[in-house]
């Protein structure tokens, strides 16, 4: 099926044949951690004007537009990551992995290894299809998270069969980076392209990491702790998904998670979760048709309070109340496109994908290569009163769909969670009768063992139901999770127990398969 968004660039014209925020209930923005306080948007500098890159600078805590010299080509996947004081580490769209100095970083070339990226050249047009994260408790070290099609040119499908990992080392080549490992194998299954995002762990410091299997209603969750992937798992819940466009989103808070799955049919979907960023754990699954009027594109993004949930659904606008005990219900429509053209027709500025900004507006780009952006100045407001700007905001340069994947990287803790321990205040206390989660329980081997974390030393111990000791391994203090391998051991009930010194202070029985 053809996109009916067209491309100013005449080789990039060929893409529309294919199918394809400290943040809980008040936010900060404009600190001096400069995380996610550099945006790009546009083409490669050698082409000269009206290409080139228009810079987006929210240090001041105001947006500020410059003109950029990147020599990428930069679509619809794009991801970023500075530093605290919001100097640009490295970025990428998807084809390879740009470092400060504008620059391929070293070792950064040849990512996502397949016949669709060699023709992508100038930057994989799947939404959210990079996502850069730091390790957790690493001043240093960044993880990527990335995929491409893997099924292409298949007619009747547009699939990933890998989502990979990446490794970069900023210490390394004069603090330019360098990737230390490339394209590792996370999961190999049939994948939605793209949709990857993540959401802080319940204790601050690790990450919940999301991807959709296709041809089901299954949702990988991996978790990065400091010792790396410490789980991998999945949910069946909500709606059954194909291929899709749209965006997957976690809300400001973390305590929800919306799939916006704009297809090629009349109609699309809206599914909203909650989620427990302790457990990993969707629940409350709610799904709202939405008419597809037109294209076959569209995003999602949520208010910097997370009360309020907006759909850019190509020429209509949508916004919905999340606080309300019927979310279909409260659907406003806050614009519907007005015709307006980027430079001349046919680049009309429809309503495409969304990205929540550091200034706490929602930008959102036009489906086509044009020279302006739309902006949602005041997403905290119910209705028409959010005082969204159609083309409100006028690049230096052109730009397709370019807005960086970049979750909230300034969540903290979970104050109310059992798993808001790393501070480690008061957990002596709580220690007397904790809970131990298992996943999964039973299990034919793999046991992932989570606990709240203790300021001492503590033991981890496997019994059978005769009382033999079969493992025991110390767990290290600020640690709140432990794998064990106990596919050696036959079918049957197990016990684990936790000990401080002479004490047990939790247990939990397990079923081996």
């Amino acid at each position: 099926m053809e996109n009916q968004f067209n491309k100013i660039d005449l080789r990039i014209h060929l893409y529309s044949i294919l199918l394809i925020l400290l943040v809980n209930c008040s936010i900060c923005y404009g600190q001096s951690i400069g995380i996610s306080n550099n945006w790009q948007l546009g083409y490669a500098s050698w082409y000269g004007p009206p290409y080139g890159h228009t810079q987006f600078d929210y240090s001041s805590g105001s947006l500020v537009m410059s003109t950029d010299s990147l020599e990428m080509d930069l679509s619809y996947d794009y991801a970023n990551i500075s530093d605290e004081q919001g100097n640009l580490l490295f970025y990428t769209n998807g084809c390879y992995i740009g470092d400060a100095s504008n620059d391929t970083m070293q070792n950064g070339s040849g990512i996502n290894p397949s016949a669709f990226t060699d023709y992508c050249y100038d930057g994989i047009f799947i939404p959210q299809a990079s996502l850069i994260l730091r390790a957790p408790a690493s001043n240093n070290i960044y993880k990527m998270y990335h995929g491409t099609l893997d099924d292409w040119p298949n007619p009747n499908s547009v699939l990933s069969f890998e989502l990979y990992e990446s490794t970069i080392d900023m210490n390394l080549n004069n603090g330019l980076g360098s990737v230390i490992s490339k394209n590792t194998i996370v999961i190999n299954d049939t994948l939605i392209p793209g949709k990857i995002v993540a959401c802080k762990h319940a204790n601050g410091r690790d990450w919940w990491i999301i991807c959709l299997k296709a041809y089901s209603n299954e949702i990988y969750k991996i978790l990065l702790t400091p010792y790396g992937i410490q789980s991998i798992t999945t949910q069946d819940i909500g709606v059954y998904r194909t291929f899709f466009y749209g965006q997957a989103k976690f809300s400001p808070d973390g305590t929800k998670f919306g799939i916006f799955c704009a297809l090629y049919t009349t109609t699309s979907t809206l599914e909203v979760f909650d989620f427990d960023r302790c457990t990993g754990i969707f629940t409350n699954p709610i799904d709202i048709t939405i008419p597809q009027s037109s294209g076959i594109n569209g995003g999602l993004e949520f208010s910097p309070n997370s009360s309020l949930l907006y759909i850019a659904n190509v020429d209509s606008l949508y916004q919905y109340d999340l606080t309300a005990p019927n979310l279909s219900a409260t659907k406003i429509v806050i614009a519907a496109y007005d015709g307006f053209s980027s430079p001349n027709p046919p680049f009309g500025t429809y309503f495409t994908v969304m990205q929540l900004a550091p200034d706490g507006k929602i930008y959102i780009t036009s489906g086509n290569s044009t020279f302006h952006l739309h902006v949602i100045n005041q997403p905290d407001i119910y209705g028409v009163a959010c005082d969204l700007v159609q083309h409100g905001i006028q690049l230096n340069h052109f730009y397709y769909n370019t807005l960086p994947n970049h979750p909230n990287y300034f969540l903290g803790a979970d104050t109310n969670s059992i798993c808001d321990s790393l501070s480690g205040v008061g957990l002596n206390e709580q220690l007397k009768n904790i809970k131990i989660e298992v996943s999964p329980n039973p299990s034919s081997g793999i046991f992932s063992f989570h606990f709240p974390v203790n300021q001492n030393s503590t033991e981890i111990e496997i019994y059978d139901v005769l009382g033999n000791l079969l493992r025991n391994e110390n767990i290290a203090p600020w640690s709140q999770y432990k794998t064990f391998d106990l596919s050696y051991l036959t079918s049957g009930i197990y016990l684990c127990q936790i000990k401080l010194k002479d004490r047990i202070i939790g247990r939990v029985k397990i079923l081996k398969e």
